[in-house]
C-alpha cells in the first residue's frame, strides 16, 4: 500500500512515522520546502512513550506531487484545510481515498466538493503530541489511536486494507469502524467540552477540576452531548461516563492543542470547533450562551494576535 502523508507533524509525523518504521507501507510525507530539506538532512525523530525512532523518510513538495497513492493521510489543522486541499490535488486519483484526521466535522464538505465524497473516509485521530522546535515529534500520554471507515456506515475493503496496514505499528492502535460518523461525533462532543472549559479558563482538565469546574464541565458535555442527539447521533452512556470521570480528575494533565496554539500565540480552530458547535446549539435549541462566550474569547485572542498585542509580542 502507498501513502502519502500530508504534513510531518505531531499527527503526520507520528503516525506516518510509525508507519515508516513498521515497514508496512510504502510512505512519502508532502511537506513545505524547508520541512523536506530538515527531513532530508535529520530524518524523522519520534519521542515516545512506547520507544523513540528515528529514521530516514521520503519528503515532497507540492510542486513534486503526482499520482499513484492508495491513501492519502491528511492531518493538517483546520484552517490550512484550503492550502491542503490545493497541495495534495496533483496527487490523487480514482485509487486514492482520503483519510481526514482533522479536528471537528465542517471539513468533510469542502472535502467533499474538491474530491467527491465517495473518496472521502471519515477518520479520527486520538493522540497528544506536538513538534518540537527542533523538528522531533514528541507524545505526551498513551493516546496512540486512528479511528476511520465509511462514512455511509459498514465495512469496505480499503478500510480494512488500512487497518492491516497499521497492525505491526508500535505505539499505534488504527481500528476501522462500521459507524465513524458516530465516532466523529463523539469526538467533537468531549472536545469542544474540554475546548470551552480550557479556552475560558486557561487551564488543563486537572486544574479546573481543583478550582471546582467539574459541574461546570459536565453541564456542557450535557449541552454539546445534546446538539449530537438533535443532529441524529444520540450519545453512549459508556461514552458520557467516560467523560464525567475524566472532567472529575483532579490529577489530569489533559489539555486541548486549543489551549495549547493560545498559549503559545499561534493560530486557532475554534471556527471549526466552537464556531460549529455554536451554529448547531442554535439550530438544535440548545443554550448557546456558554459556547459563544468561548467562541467569542477565541476570536478577540485573534484579533490581537493580528494586532502584535500578545504579551511578548
Amino acid at each position: 500500500m502507498r501513502v502519502l502523508v500530508l504534513g510531518a507533524g505531531a499527527l503526520g509525523g507520528y503516525f506516518g512515522g510509525r508507519l515508516v518504521e513498521a515497514g508496512s507501507a510504502e510512505v512519502a510525507f508532502l511537506v513545505r520546502p524547508a520541512r523536506r530539506d530538515a527531513l532530508a538532512r535529520d530524518g524523522l525523530s519520534i519521542d515516545s512513550p512506547f520507544g523513540a525512532w528515528r529514521g530516514a523518510v521520503t519528503a515532497i513538495t507540492a510542486e513534486e506531487a503526482r499520482p499513484g497513492w492508495d491513501v492519502l493521510l491528511l492531518s493538517c489543522k483546520a484552517y490550512d484545510l484550503d492550502a491542503a486541499i490545493a497541495a495534495i490535488r496533483p496527487a490523487v486519483d480514482a485509487r486514492t481515498a482520503i483519510l481526514p484526521v482533522l479536528n471537528g466535522l465542517s471539513h468533510l464538505d469542502a472535502l467533499d466538493a474538491a474530491f467527491g465524497p465517495a473518496r472521502v473516509l471519515g477518520g479520527l485521530a486520538k493522540i497528544q503530541a506536538s513538534l518540537a522546535p527542533d523538528g522531533t515529534v514528541r507524545q505526551f500520554n498513551d493516546w496512540r489511536w486512528i479511528t476511520f471507515g465509511e462514512r455511509e456506515g459498514g465495512m469496505s475493503d480499503r478500510a480494512r486494507t488500512i487497518e492491516a496496514a497499521f497492525a505491526p505499528a508500535k505505539g499505534v492502535v488504527a481500528t476501522a469502524v462500521p459507524d465513524v460518523m458516530m465516532r466523529m461525533w463523539e469526538k467533537i462532543v468531549h472536545l469542544c467540552t474540554a475546548a470551552i472549559g480550557t479556552v475560558l479558563m486557561r487551564a488543563n482538565v486537572g486544574e479546573i477540576a481543583r478550582a471546582g469546574g467539574t459541574p461546570f464541565l459536565h453541564r456542557m458535555l450535557d449541552r454539546n452531548a445534546a446538539i449530537a442527539a438533535a443532529a441524529g447521533y444520540p450519545m453512549r452512556e459508556a461514552f458520557l461516563s467516560e467523560f464525567r470521570t475524566v472532567f472529575a480528575d483532579t490529577t489530569a494533565g489533559y489539555s486541548t492543542s486549543m489551549l495549547r496554539d493560545l498559549e503559545a500565540g499561534g493560530r486557532t480552530e475554534a471556527d471549526h470547533i466552537l464556531g460549529f458547535m455554536l451554529e448547531r446549539a442554535r439550530a438544535a435549541g440548545v443554550p448557546e450562551e456558554i459556547h459563544e462566550a468561548a467562541l467569542l474569547h477565541a476570536r478577540a485572542y485573534d484579533q490581537r494576535r493580528a494586532a502584535g498585542r500578545l504579551p511578548g509580542a
